[in-house]
């Protein structure tokens, strides 16, 4: 811009003349040679110049259409919704000339009866938990008189919470088991959206991701090892994804296997410095288990026991020998004739009985042998001195 500037200077200046004589410009205190590369020269010159004048013209249209998008996310309309906890709001829109809210039942007659609560009302305006905590709903402008005129603005109670979703399979898996390496993307859940329909900026939103070690990350990586934050997440809608892609690559090598603890906060206008309640500016806390082996599929181990042999002693199997002795009987002789019969020896056969059990037998008295041969011998003789006795006479 400063050298065409000087060159049109130059062109104008009355002291300025010039004739060309081949390829020499003449001047009287100038010698310009090569004349074409020097116009060459100062066109590049304009040509950036012009380039950048529609450059700034660009970017003072896109400015005048953004700006409107970025307005100011502590600046309060009539009618709009404000959060336990936001403080430095600008209400100036919201109150008019009116200095003072009031705060009915819901289903009191507003127009006949007073206010149950009243609450000041002047920029900077808080919105003290302590205040509002148990005071949701409408409020309304007052009038000098305490009369109601039109509503202020809407207390909430902030909602805040966390999904986890493995677009792999396409499943929800809070507090629950991601293979390792499949994708992961999050969605929030949450009221605070409306700060963005009603004040023209995305509410920001931050997600904790704390590893297995205890660290927590910014930002993650994907599959294609791009990183992305996870600050200060614009939300606009509810339910909100966050980005249409996957942002977590859970196989990524910088990932250790284990236990991830997931959350959200949302410190918009310090709501969560002043009103620190899970489930309100803070998430409550899911868990992702991200590992390979399912631990819903338990592996079975191999077990040795110690197997104790107990000895078992049954009593001595002692064989019993029982010996019976067997005597004939002696038999009469024939009366008619004298015969002479041999004495028969009694014979002992010895028989062995073997016993499974120890069984007690009483012994077996037995007649000797000697006894029973005396008394044969006895009878034959009598028998024949009978004889001899009747053959006399």
């Amino acid at each position: 811009m400063v050298v065409h500037s000087l060159w049109r200077r130059i062109r104008r200046s009355p002291e300025f003349s010039f004739f060309q004589t081949g390829a020499v410009i003449h001047h009287s205190n100038y010698l310009v040679r090569d004349v074409s590369f020097f116009t060459t020269k100062i066109e590049w010159v304009i040509m950036i110049e012009r380039t950048v004048s529609r450059g700034l013209l660009f970017l003072g249209l896109l400015f005048l259409l953004v700006v409107p998008a970025m307005a100011d996310i502590t600046t309060i309309s009539q009618g709009n919704t404000v959060f336990i906890g936001e403080q430095n709001l600008n209400i100036a829109g919201a109150m008019g000339t009116d200095t003072q809210i009031g705060w009915w039942a819901s289903g009191a007659a507003i127009t006949t009866t007073s206010p149950a609560q009243l609450v000041p009302a002047t920029s900077p305006f808080s919105v003290a938990p302590s205040t509002f905590g148990q005071y949701t709903g409408v409020w309304y402008r007052l009038t000098s008189q305490g009369k109601p005129d039109g509503v202020a603005f809407i207390v909430a109670d902030p909602s805040l919470a966390v999904r986890v979703e493995d677009t792999t399979v396409n499943v929800d898996v809070t507090n629950q088991w991601v293979p390792r390496g499949d994708d992961i993307r999050f969605r929030i859940d949450t009221n605070l959206n409306v700060i963005s329909t009603q004040r023209g900026t995305p509410v920001p939103i931050t997600i904790k991701v704390q590893s297995p070690n205890g660290g927590v990350y910014s930002a993650l990586v994907n599959d294609a090892g791009t990183p992305t934050t996870l600050e200060n997440v614009g939300v606009t809608t509810s339910p909100f994804y966050y980005l249409t892609t996957p942002i977590w690559d859970t196989g990524n090598a910088i990932y250790p296997v284990g236990s991830y603890t997931i959350w959200a906060e949302c410190d918009a206008n310090s709501m969560k410095d002043n009103y620190d309640v899970t489930g309100k500016t803070i998430s409550e806390q899911t868990s992702l288990l991200d590992q390979d082996q399912n631990p819903l599929i338990s592996v079975n181990v191999p077990t040795t026991s110690q197997t104790t042999q107990s000895a078992i002693t049954s009593p001595t199997q002692t064989p019993i020998i029982v010996t019976t002795t067997i005597t004939p009987t002696p038999t009469a002789p024939p009366l008619t004739h004298i015969a002479t019969t041999p004495s028969v020896a009694a014979t002992t056969l010895p028989v062995t009985t073997v016993s499974n059990s120890p069984t007690s037998v009483e012994p077996t008295t037995t007649k000797s042998g000697g006894f029973g041969a005396i008394l044969t011998l006895i009878s034959l003789c009598s028998l024949a001195a009978v004889t001899i006795l009747k053959k006399q006479h």
